[in-house]
């Protein structure tokens, strides 16, 4: 081998060696993109654990603090000229993430950042007909969107400490709630029934007076869902719903996790997704690797916050997608708590007076608000 062989085989080997990084496109060339939320000074976290709230727990036959360890990913909409947040909420009965029960408690606002908070939970396991798929776990991580006469439809994951699986909840007053369990038992003969499944954000859009409500598109409801990926669903009634799958009949990726990118280990779907002029917008939670595949500008095992954009008449098809998290991990009790790494979960997304108000989960262990104003 000549010496100019040589040289060549030692740069070809040397660029194969380097590391290969993503290039990301930047937000601000992203002009579809909502951006430019947010946190009101002084007034984060806005919904904190309370040691002093008691009730009776019908799966332990006893009164609990059922929120006196953690409160966190909040849920959140509008009724009756007030912003409602419902937060999942843990009691202290064990040590470890997912250990713990979860129960989804209310709080109410005026303004969007000062709440009064309802005694007990609105949503909680035990003493119904879902016993078998949230006792011991709970009722977790809540997503609420209004249809045009005035109902609420709750997506909420159902965890047994065996698997998790998305629920589905109905109510005119966000304090009573109907419980139907998965949103796909019926869908090709309750294949995806027992399915691991989470993270579920409903279509909305602004109605002419101005309420965000769930949207038909092409006569369906259109939902996005996931966390490992995400795959998209439709429903006829907005209780029961068909996943989309593949030609293997498996549930079709419209969305993996990207190496290289912030959500290089999880795409997890966040608020109800929005329709806007330039498509629908649906904000996501990605959760950075440990190792190789991590996005370098970011914590490892860090969540931060990102958005897709999808077309108005074909909501599987996907049009843009942020390279880099428009909501990061910033104050010391997104960096604290549970996840120490660093978290942002995000997924209330609700409009009052001219405002976007965004509500997040920080570390697995308080609420708070980030605000946008409407251009």
């Amino acid at each position: 081998m000549n010496n100019l062989s040589k040289f060549i085989l030692v740069a070809v080997m040397t660029v194969m060696s380097m590391p290969l990084f993503a290039q990301h496109v930047p937000n601000s060339q992203k002009s579809w993109a909502w951006l430019n939320f947010e946190r009101p000074e002084g007034v984060n976290p806005v919904i904190s654990p309370d040691t002093n709230s008691v009730f009776f727990c019908p799966m332990r036959q006893k009164v609990m603090r059922w929120e006196d360890s953690d409160t966190f990913n909040p849920a959140a909409t509008v009724i009756n000229g007030r912003i409602v947040v419902l937060y999942r909420a843990e009691d202290n009965s064990a040590v470890g993430i997912g250990s713990r029960t979860s129960r989804i408690g209310y709080a109410s606002s005026a303004d969007g950042v000062h709440f009064d908070r309802h005694p007990s939970p609105v949503m909680f396991p035990g003493g119904d007909a879902q016993a078998f798929n949230e006792n011991g776990g709970g009722c977790e991580d809540p997503r609420v969107a209004m249809t045009e006469d005035g109902t609420y439809v709750m997506m909420y994951t159902q965890w047994n400490r065996k698997c998790a699986r998305l629920g589905v909840a109905t109510s005119r007053d966000l304090v009573s709630w109907q419980k139907y369990g998965s949103p796909f038992k019926k869908a090709y003969n309750g294949k995806f029934e027992f399915h691991f499944s989470k993270s579920a954000s409903i279509v909305t859009k602004l109605d002419r007076f101005g309420r965000q409500v769930i949207a038909k598109i092409n006569g369906k409801y259109w939902m996005y869902w996931g966390e490992q990926f995400i795959n998209i669903a439709t429903s006829d009634d907005l209780i029961n719903w068909t996943p989309i799958v593949d030609e293997k009949g498996e549930l079709k990726h419209f969305i993996d996790p990207r190496p290289g990118y912030f959500d290089s280990q999880l795409t997890e779907c966040g608020p109800p997704a929005i329709m806007t002029d330039k498509g629908i917008i649906l904000m996501y939670n990605g959760k950075n690797l440990a190792g190789k595949g991590t996005d370098p500008n970011y914590t490892a095992n860090s969540y931060c916050a990102g958005q897709i954009l999808w077309d108005l008449k074909d909501p599987t098809k996907m049009l843009d997608r942020l390279d880099e998290p428009f909501f990061i991990p910033e104050a010391s009790f997104e960096k604290s708590g549970q996840y120490p790494a660093g978290t942002v979960f995000i997924e209330g997304l609700v409009t009052l007076n001219k405002k976007w108000y965004l509500y997040y989960g920080c570390a697995d262990s308080r609420v708070s608000v980030a605000v946008r104003e409407e251009k």
